[in-house]
């Protein structure tokens, strides 16, 4: 053992990391061939489904847009999908493939559930396999799995063109950079990873729930559905959201070890790939791999936190006598499934929550206080360590740019970057991005704990039920949608505050990312000169990292010192 961490761990983590690394390189490069417009292995397939929807939707290729339209287009777009998923989520009970006959949901819930899904984060205050159709599971919330993970790498691209073009107004297409993201990258990843997830046991069904007699002698209802299909756009998009309550914890969801793996790499490819797609797009490689090194610098660390910490186990059982390396895995199996034991729950969980994924394999409420605030943690330094499809990198490149024009007051030299000078416009947008979602977190928090309405959800008394409200609303302004459960949130008062979190916390960041590449695409090049700061180097990388735990640090102290720190110190106490 090193750190308190078994070899078994490491050699676990290491091979979760090398696998990731070793596809997200390719898949990287791939996709800067896609929103490049080049000729890819796919072209001959899709070109013609590409061209036919843009005939259909009347969309001129040639025809691009200024950042205030792109954003009105995502704007569009988003608002119609919530207009209609709402619609359908009310009307459940009348649609086709509700075998169960399940009812259309409460207004409060429709708007929670319809605001979660366009904005990729997937929160869920409801249990799905009691609460939704096959219908609304697919043409619901499976469609917007799809495009919201594609709008969020379709602003990405479009701040990637503000950073390589010059003396212009025009950051591409938004229509034809969703259809793009759909078709040739997250429409042909999710049905491999569909097959495959279905050939180890993933259940995919149109038939009604199963009943089966149990040893007592009752009846046990089974909930079925189609659940391989949406598994893997749940990964690979970054979504989350499961087809049971029991999230990827389900054996019908997440069956074997084997399983378990592919997941957990669906999480973080496209985001870790999309590293690799920035540096090829910008023309300097170097750029991409310091990104991904700095967000995997940051995720390593925290990833073995987690593990030791649940390894550790609860010290209360050791104070009781209780031997908990004897447990399976050892340490801390509370809310954890044997069939992945403590290191892959952990892993997990630091990557569910650096990503805006959210799905769980495990309960996290059910984690030791400080493994808890791993993922509460990862959450708050703004789901950009790897972060969701696409708004992980754009929400990362803010960091950057703040970072720029920091080390460049340190140093006295301009700021800069990719032969851009950053300036007071950009440093602005960038602030209201980082801090809004700070700003949504501790209001809605403090907002909760002290009306009646707040409290009432609340189960657990003292820092516990403290953590889960913060966990709560961190989870929704940063669009994760992961839960400390133990929360009830399925309230007017909660759909309500936590649906106003989600959308001010994906557009208010959204919106400043498009006017920053709105502004640095007008802007000419600067060649690098002696006074040119390297973003490419281990130093920068270092100056990054400290950057995001710092100012993630900063804005949360009060708030964290009040949840788990309190909570560990109370468990060592007894």
């Amino acid at each position: 053992m090193w750190l308190g961490i078994t070899a078994s761990a490491w050699v676990q983590l290491a091979l979760y990391m090398c696998v990731l690394t070793a596809l997200a390189v390719p898949l990287g490069g791939y996709m800067a061939r896609v929103f490049s417009g080049e000729r890819t292995v796919l072209t001959a397939i899709f070109g013609p489904v590409e061209r036919l929807i843009h005939r259909l939707c009347c969309v001129n290729l040639a025809e691009e847009m200024t950042w205030k339209t792109y954003a009105i287009a995502v704007i569009l777009f988003s608002l119609t999908g919530f207009v209609l998923l709402f619609g359908l989520l009310v009307g459940q009970g009348a649609l086709p493939l509700n075998p169960q006959h399940l009812p259309g949901l409460t207004p409060d819930l429709a708007f929670n559930t319809a605001v979660s899904f366009i904005t990729n984060t997937n929160w869920q205050s409801y249990g799905g396999e009691t609460t939704l159709s096959y219908f609304s599971q697919m043409v619901g919330l499976t469609v917007q799995n799809f495009v919201s993970a594609a709008v969020g790498m379709a602003v990405l691209v479009a701040l990637i063109r503000g950073l390589t073009r010059h003396s212009t107004d025009r950051l591409g297409n938004f229509w034809t950079d969703l259809v793009r993201a759909n078709l040739y990258i997250l429409l042909p990843l999710s049905l491999i990873v569909a097959v495959a997830l279905g050939g180890l046991g993933v259940i995919q069904t149109f038939d009604s729930y199963a009943t089966a007699r149990t040893l007592e002698g009752s009846d046990q209802v089974i909930a079925l559905g189609p659940v391989a299909s949406q598994e893997a756009i749940k990964m690979l998009g970054t979504n989350g959201g499961g087809f049971f309550n029991t999230n990827s914890a389900h054996p019908f969801e997440n069956p074997t070890p084997f399983s378990n793996l592919i997941e957990m790499v669906s999480i973080l490819l496209i985001p870790a790939a999309l590293c690799f797609t920035f540096g090829k797009m910008v023309g300097d490689r170097r750029q991409g791999v310091a990104i991904f090194a700095a967000m995997t610098l940051v995720f390593v660390p925290f990833a073995v936190a987690a593990i030791g910490f649940e390894q550790a186990g609860n010290p209360h059982l050791v104070a009781a006598g209780a031997d908990p390396t004897t447990a399976q895995a050892g340490g801390n199996m509370e809310g954890k499934e044997t069939r992945f034991g403590i290191v892959n729950s952990a892993i997990w969980a630091a990557a569910t929550t650096a990503a805006s994924n959210g799905s769980v394999n495990a309960m996290h409420d059910s984690f030791t206080p400080l493994g808890g605030l791993v993922p509460m943690l990862l959450m708050k330094f703004g789901e950009v360590i790897y972060g969701g499809a696409g708004s992980g990198l754009y929400g990362m490149l803010v960091f950057v740019i703040l970072t720029v024009f920091i080390a460049g007051l340190m140093v006295g030299r301009t700021p800069e970057y990719l032969g851009k000078k950053i300036g007071g416009y950009e440093i602005k947008m960038a602030s209201i991005a980082v801090l809004l979602p700070c700003a949504l977190v501790l209001g809605a928090t403090a907002l909760a704990v002290v009306t009646p309405l707040g409290k009432a959800g609340i189960f657990n008394p003292g820092a516990q039920g403290f953590s889960e409200v913060l966990y709560a609303f961190t989870s929704a302004a940063n669009n994760n949608g992961s839960a400390f459960a133990g929360l009830s949130a399925n309230t007017p008062f909660y759909n309500t505050l936590l649906a106003l979190c989600m959308l001010f916390g994906r557009f208010f960041v959204l919106l400043p990312v498009l006017a920053i590449a709105g502004s640095l695409a007008a802007k000419k090049a600067v060649p690098v000169s002696a006074g040119t700061l390297p973003t490419h180097t281990p130093l920068f990388v270092a100056i990054l990292i400290g950057v995001i735990l710092l100012i993630g640090v900063l804005t949360y102290a009060p708030a964290l010192a009040l949840g788990p720190v309190i909570e560990h110190l109370n468990m060592i106490k007894g």
